[in-house]
């Protein structure tokens, strides 16, 4: 499991590489084109963040710390395999494409084929052979505040999220910027993601455990942030849904300095 995390990080930071530092050339490296250059640099930052808590969970010293974001990377992975076959016809496979396109788009391919399926079998292993968990004590668990913030990003992230991936022109209207169909659940996958992390770090309630969710929350919200400065030009800024955004990344960088303050005050 650590090495499969390991590699999955490498990969996810490979893929933000391409988005976040050349969102103009998706038509050329990556594994489909991206008209507005503002979802390559969110889809970019979402897997930056991503690595950092895969390395955090390969990192972890026991299961019980590791298993927010093993589940998390299943969660999205899965989401991310079915959004792919959905948009199939959307993405870089035909002669037409550059030959640097056509060959990100069959890694791609493999890694969302093969990722979940070892995951899930790496997952029932690891159920079987068990491992170390720390007992829960309660000056480990977070604030009760913290806890109904955790539970407000959870029931946002995942309604909007979830909303995307079905229905992606309709939820649109809820973003500050263009999506399409593709784009639409591209992103609702990732705000799936990030918001089972929330939901799975309440129901664990031990803030050593739920440190990764920190680290990775605070990498996401900083990324988004340079983001803004590079094309925030695409949004609205009187619009309400652009006020959102950015409400969505206070709430979320609150939640993330909040877990590492507070688990970084007691012994892990």
């Amino acid at each position: 499991m650590r090495r499969l995390l390991l590699v999955a990080a490498v990969l996810v930071f490979l893929a933000g590489l391409q988005l976040y530092l050349f969102p103009l050339r998706t038509a050329d490296w990556f594994a489909w084109t991206i008209d507005v250059p503002m979802t390559a640099v969110f889809l970019g930052a979402a897997y930056w963040s991503s690595a950092v808590l895969e390395i955090a969970g390969a990192r972890s010293a026991t299961w019980d710390r590791a298993r927010l974001g093993v589940w998390t990377v299943l969660v999205f992975t899965t989401l991310t395999l079915v959004v792919t076959l959905v948009h199939l016809d959307k993405f870089h496979l035909g002669a037409e494409h550059p030959g640097s396109a056509r060959s990100v788009t069959v890694g791609w391919l493999a890694v969302y084929l093969v990722v979940p399926v070892v995951m899930v079998a790496l997952i029932w292993l690891q159920s079987r052979h068990g491992g170390a968990t720390a007992a829960r004590v309660e000056r480990e668990r977070p604030h009760p505040v913290l806890r109904w913030l955790l539970v407000l990003l959870a029931v946002v992230l995942l309604g909007l999220g979830v909303a995307l991936l079905l229905f992606p022109l309709d939820a649109a209207r809820l973003w500050p910027w263009p999506l399409t169909e593709l784009t639409g659940r591209a992103v609702g996958a990732w705000l799936v993601g990030l918001g089972w992390a929330a939901a799975h770090a309440r129901l664990i309630d031990r803030l050593p455990s739920i440190r990764p969710l920190g680290l990775t929350g605070a990498t996401f919200v900083l990324f988004q942030a340079i983001a803004l400065l590079r094309h925030g030009d695409a949004l609205t800024w009187s619009s309400p849904t652009a006020a959102g955004y950015v409400a969505g990344l206070a709430v979320i960088a609150l939640v993330s300095g909040w877990i590492l303050a507070a688990s970084g005050r007691r012994p892990t």
